[in-house]
């Protein structure tokens, strides 16, 4: 167990790595922003409805992901292209929020049937809200990971200043 933390270490600290990591924590930022945002809206009776609180949690939170994921996790920097970058994004958001619209369908159906108190309500729309985006974790990964690849001469040149920051 201790060999596998060391090597999940050291790996962590490769450039792939520390792209997951970063991307992963970007995820935890924009997961908790949509969690607090629809917990909010919707416990506080902000936006008494479970399908536009969770619409608008959720939109909320794709202004965090998208700059999270771009500059910090993906290195750009500059000016987005429309095609190559923020359609692609809005895109793969766009199919996230449908997905957690359905998981916020299904809660919005349960809220109805059952007269359980607004804590649990709360808890049903942002726990499905949370489930969903689960989901669609691995898959934006791979298609964001497509989207923002960095040119292989930035990687090398990169690699290369870092090696020698840390030679100093």
């Amino acid at each position: 167990m201790i060999e596998l933390g060391r090597s999940l270490l050291a790996w962590s600290r490769t450039h792939r790595g520390k792209k997951m990591v970063r991307y992963v924590l970007g995820s935890v930022v924009a997961t908790a922003v949509s969690f607090s945002s629809i917990a909010v809206l919707y416990g506080f009776r902000i936006i008494p409805g479970v399908m536009w609180a969770t619409l608008a949690g959720n939109l909320i939170a794709t202004l965090p992901a998208y700059h999270l994921n771009r500059t910090w996790t993906w290195g750009k920097r500059g000016r987005s292209h429309f095609r190559r970058e923020i359609v692609p994004f809005w895109l793969m958001s766009c199919l996230g929020i449908s997905f957690s619209m359905l998981g916020a369908l299904w809660a919005k159906h349960e809220v109805h049937s059952h007269h359980w108190s607004r804590l649990f309500d709360t808890a049903l729309v942002t726990g499905s809200n949370l489930t969903c985006f689960a989901v669609f974790f691995v898959l934006k990964l791979i298609v964001f990971n497509r989207i923002f690849r960095v040119n292989k001469l930035e990687l090398i040149d990169q690699h290369l200043q870092l090696e020698e920051e840390a030679a100093k």
